[in-house]
């Protein structure tokens, strides 16, 4: 009887030591949502056009949980803290399928996962480059696009890079700035689209 309360003492202590420890709690982030976000198009809803969209490729250092800064010239630095809530990737093919369908009505925006190449339809591709925070307080977004038409030929293939200042210190800013730098991004593509039919 002695060795059980002298474990459980034993374990009670070290229950204790666990929760006085002063780890700060981490923080997890998503992009804003998009205010221009259209309603869901209705089953069978005929569009002018199809563009299939697959999940934008993200240099590897932006595939971790933490928000990316650039420290200077040639650092980068992981948050420890302060996580992304879901995978960076998915936020941002989420929110590029979203604002394409807002900005090209007349389209049908396709989840490359859902297409399965059974329906023809031009494709865009993205690689994402930059997507941080740096040192001078500019939200920081650049990278690739590209445009292929329903036969696979490609139309058009161009950088895209945006910077927005923080309109205040702190990761929730840094947040919102990104959104929108990617929002911009967005809108551009789409107004080359528009230009290219």
């Amino acid at each position: 009887m002695t060795a059980i309360k002298g474990l459980a003492a034993a374990l009670a202590v070290l229950w204790l030591a666990g929760c006085a420890t002063n780890a700060p709690p981490s923080n997890r982030y998503t992009l804003p949502e998009d205010a221009m976000a259209p309603p869901a198009r209705l089953a069978g809803a005929e569009a002018a056009h199809r563009l299939v969209v697959a999940e934008p490729r993200l240099a590897r250092f932006l595939e971790v949980d933490g928000l990316v800064l650039q420290l200077d010239d040639i650092t980068l630095n992981e948050a420890s803290q302060h996580l992304w809530a879901e995978p960076l990737g998915l936020q941002l093919e989420r929110r590029l399928k979203e604002r394409l369908a807002a900005r090209l009505p007349d389209t049908r925006i396709i989840a490359e996962a859902a297409n399965d190449r059974r329906e023809k339809a031009a494709t865009l591709g993205l690689t994402v480059d930059r997507f941080q925070g740096r040192f001078d307080g500019q939200a920081v977004v650049a990278g690739q696009w590209q445009l292929h038409n329903a036969e696979g030929t490609l139309e058009a293939l161009a950088p895209f890079a945006v910077e927005v200042p923080l309109a205040r210190d702190g990761y929730p800013a840094l947040v919102r700035a990104l959104g929108s730098g990617w929002d911009r991004v967005v809108d551009e593509i789409a107004g080359e689209i528009k230009r290219l039919r």
